[in-house]
Formats: C-alpha cells, structure tokens, sequence
C-alpha cells in the first residue's frame, strides 16, 4: 500500500555502489545517482517553480466570427497549439453557432475548450486575432468604408485596452496595413505587441507557384513576398532559394524556362492576383488565410522565434517609418520581437518605398478626413 507522501520520514545515504537509498520506516527502494530528492535541485531543475507557479492555458480569443475567423478557429482547434478558443461577434447567435459546430467535434482533435468571448475574456488571453470588419455599402466610397473600419478596430482595441490586457493582437482584417497600424496609434502599447497578417499568405502562395513551376516539394521553396498586402506588393527575388540554392543559381542548373524573366513575371502576377481568382470563383478566401494565421499562432503560442513576412509597423527600418507592412520579422511569444532589416537591391528597395508610401497617402487621407 502506498504511503502518503506527508507521512514518509526521508533520509538518504549514499551506497558504496554508486546508488542512493532513499529509507523511510516502512519502505525502502533503490533510486539512480541522477535522480535529485533536496529542494535545491529540485529548484534547479524547475520542479518546484513549475509545482508552485499556477497553471496558464494558452488562451485564443477571435474577434469575428464569419468565414474567416471560424475558419481560423477550425484549423487553430485542429492544431493543438490552443487549451482555449473564444470566438466573439456582434452577432451572439453567429459565435453561438460557430461553438457548437466546432465543439460536436471535438471527439476528432485534441481536447480544447471552446466557448462564446465576453470582453473579459482579452485579460488572460495570449493572443487576440481580429478579423472583424464591415462590407462595401452601395454608393460608398472606398475612404468611407476604411472609415467604418477603422472605427470597429478602434472600438476593439478599446475594449482589450480596458481589460488590462497582456496579449499579442493580431490584426486580420482588410486593409491589414492600414488597419494594424490605426491599431498601434489607437492602443498606445509597444508596436511589437499590434501585427498584422502581412503577406505570409501572399509569400506562402508565391512558394506554391515557384514549387509547381520548378518542380520541387513547397517546403523546400523558401521565398517572400514583402509590402502591402494588395496591388502593390512585390517578390523579393535577392532572398528567394531553393533547398539552400539562390534562385539564380537554381535557374542556371534547371534550364527549364525559354525565358525566366518571364516566367518570373507570370508568377508574381498570379501571387498577387491569386484573391481575385478566388473570390470570382467562390466568392472570397478563407481556407488559405486560416492556415496562414494558425502558423503565426503557432510562431506566438509557442514562442517559435519563426521568421514570417507579418506587417510591422516601421521605426526607421529599410529607411521607413510611420507605416506597417509585409517584412521579414521574427515572431514569438511577444509579437514581433525584431524586423529583420535584411539588405536589398536597389529594385527591391525601392518596390518597398512604394508601397510604404501608397500606404502612408491612405494613412494621410485617413488622419486628414476623421
């Protein structure tokens, strides 16, 4: 019968085997060298923090809860990276009908919990995504529905703000860089703490395409797309290989392509018109999208340090500032931890400074008009 542990009277003494017995008055059994029974260890090892520190779940709020952000939850739920899912939308019987689906489920993926979100639900959240955001009415204008936007964001950011809360927001809705930077200014926090889902969905199409056109498995593609996330983003061909090989050198080996040039060109028009297709075909995306946010969730959740094209709001970096969009950062369990200011060609840089500045005029319109 086994003793309770409060009764037990332990001593230990070394054997002239090189093993330790560990006696009490009713048992004894041997135990190996390294296994630590005084308290110093145990702290050194971690065992008493982990025994007296509480229990944290790692906690995902998601703000809309239409195609997107179920679609998010979905995967999200699927991964295991989550204890804890909470959808939240003006719309109580949309989350409602989101939990339910997902959760008559859960005997098909690991064990989570998944509710409807209240407000104080941000407090101990570890990530807050927010793909929440209004429709073009008839008649509107394109400013007045950034506008609308920009004011659901603003309420939202108020609302985690209140809660005290300690999360990495991640923005999801369109314009993402606009949206992620009105964030930012609106919520007073460091920027690392506001990003936005940049183009890892744009950079994760451009690794299918070249994967299909070059003929090599997407997970040994490695290539970005940097800028906004829309019409004017760009591919970074300088930081473009495959399985370690600069693409250049790939191209000279595979001479596959009559002209590469070309064949570049007809890639990146396809990346950036990939939504487009899309939506004429089924209306809008969302498949591609949820898969893109779980691995910046996984990057944050699990503190991966993942490099990832996140839109981050620029403080001098590549010559930019006063501006968020697509660049190379690592990401972890405090957001974006560093932009990785990587040297680009003189083509490339100014592809950015473009974009950054389509970008800033919008921002500008925005200040001007509100």
């Amino acid at each position: 019968m086994r003793k309770a542990a409060s009764q037990f009277s332990i001593s230990a003494r070394p054997g002239s085997t090189g093993v330790i017995y560990v006696d009490d008055s009713r048992l004894r059994y041997k135990q190996t060298l390294d296994l630590q029974i005084n308290e110093e260890s145990m702290c050194r090892n971690g065992e008493k923090s982990m025994k007296d520190a509480p229990w944290k779940p790692r906690k995902v709020v998601i703000v809309g809860a239409g195609a997107v952000g179920s679609t998010f939850a979905y995967t999200l739920a699927q991964s295991g990276l989550a204890d804890e899912i909470a959808l939240r939308d003006h719309s109580h019987e949309r989350a409602m009908g989101q939990v339910l689906d997902l959760a008559h489920g859960q005997a098909f993926f690991p064990s989570v919990q998944i509710h409807e979100a209240q407000a104080a639900d941000y407090a101990d959240a570890h990530l807050i995504a927010i793909t929440a955001g209004s429709k073009q009415r008839p008649g509107e204008s394109r400013l007045d529905l950034l506008h609308r936007n920009v004011k659901i964001i603003h309420d939202i950011i108020d609302e985690i703000v209140q809660q005290k809360s300690s999360a990495v927001v991640l923005i999801v809705s369109n314009p993402v860089d606009i949206l992620t930077y009105a964030a930012y200014k609106r919520s007073g926090w460091p920027r690392g703490r506001i990003l936005g889902s940049g183009t890892v969905l744009d950079s994760a199409r451009f690794r299918y395409l070249l994967s299909q056109k070059c003929g090599v498995d997407v997970h040994n593609v490695h290539a970005y797309i940097l800028g906004e996330h829309g019409d004017s983003e760009f591919a970074a061909w300088s930081m473009t290989n495959m399985a370690g090989l600069p693409i250049e050198q790939f191209c000279s080996l595979c001479s596959e392509c009559d002209n590469p040039q070309a064949a570049r060109d007809k890639v990146v028009d396809e990346v950036r018109n990939s939504a487009y297709h899309i939506i004429d075909y089924k209306g809008a995306t969302w498949f591609g999208v949820g898969l893109a946010l779980t691995r910046i969730a996984a990057a944050i959740l699990r503190n991966q340090h993942g490099v990832l094209t996140v839109s981050s709001v620029l403080e001098g970096e590549f010559g930019l500032s006063g501006v968020s969009l697509g660049v190379p950062c690592i990401v972890s369990q405090n957001g974006v931890e560093r932009v990785l200011q990587v040297t680009l060609p003189a083509d490339e840089q100014s592809a950015l400074a473009k974009s950054a500045a389509i970008l800033k005029k919008t921002i500008e319109q925005l200040e001007s008009t509100s």
